[in-house]
C-alpha cells in the first residue's frame, strides 16, 4: 500500500510517500511545494494543484491523508491552510484516490503516541519509524510524514475492529 501525506499550505505545502508491507513502512519520498509569497494565492492554488497532480502521477498513491486546518486564534492562516487543503481534495478524487482527514492532534498522538506533542518529538518519531539516519530535512516534509504514519496507524486500528 502506497500513501501520499499532504501537510497543506498556500506558500509551503509538504508532502510525503511511504509504502507499507506487513511488517514496515518506508519512505519513497517527500519534500515542499513552494511558492512566492508575493504571487496572487489563485495563482498559488493553480500551481499547487500542477504540482500535486504531477507529484500523484509520478508515484501512484492508492490512498491519500491530509491534515484538516487548526482553527485557533488565526482564522487567516486556517483559511489558506483549508484552500490549499480543498486543491489537494481535488487532486486525488480527480483521480478517484480515497482521501482521508486528520486533525493535527491527532497526527501527534498517532505518530508520538501524545497529541500535545512538539514539532520536534513528531519529527523524531517519524525518524525512528522510518528507520532514517536525520529527521527530514523540511518541517513540512516531516509533517506530511506524520499524516501518511497517522493513516497508516488509523487502518490497521480499523482493521483490527473489523476482524473482532
Amino acid at each position: 500500500m502506497r500513501i501520499l501525506g499532504i501537510d497543506p499550505g498556500t506558500l509551503k505545502l509538504g508532502y510525503g510517500v511511504i509504502d507499507e508491507d506487513s511488517s514496515s513502512i518506508v519512505l519513497v519520498d517527500c519534500g515542499v511545494l513552494n511558492e512566492p509569497s508575493n504571487t496572487p494565492v489563485e495563482r498559488r492554488l493553480s500551481s499547487l494543484y500542477r504540482k500535486l497532480c504531477e507529484i500523484i502521477s509520478r508515484y501512484c498513491p492508492d490512498e491519500v491523508a491530509i491534515e484538516e486546518p487548526f482553527v485557533s486564534n488565526n482564522v487567516r492562516s486556517a483559511m489558506a491552510i483549508g484552500r490549499a487543503q480543498a486543491i489537494a481534495i481535488l487532486a486525488a478524487t480527480e483521480r478517484q484516490l480515497p482521501v482521508y482527514r486528520y486533525l493535527p492532534t491527532r497526527v501527534k498522538q498517532q505518530v508520538a503516541n501524545y497529541g500535545g506533542s512538539s514539532k520536534e518529538q513528531v519529527q523524531e518519531m517519524v525518524r525512528i519509524q522510518l528507520n532514517l539516519a536525520t529527521t527530514p530535512h523540511s518541517n513540512d516534509a516531516a509533517d506530511a510524514l506524520a499524516i501518511a504514519i497517522c493513516h497508516i496507524n488509523e487502518r490497521h486500528i480499523a482493521n483490527l475492529i473489523a476482524e473482532s
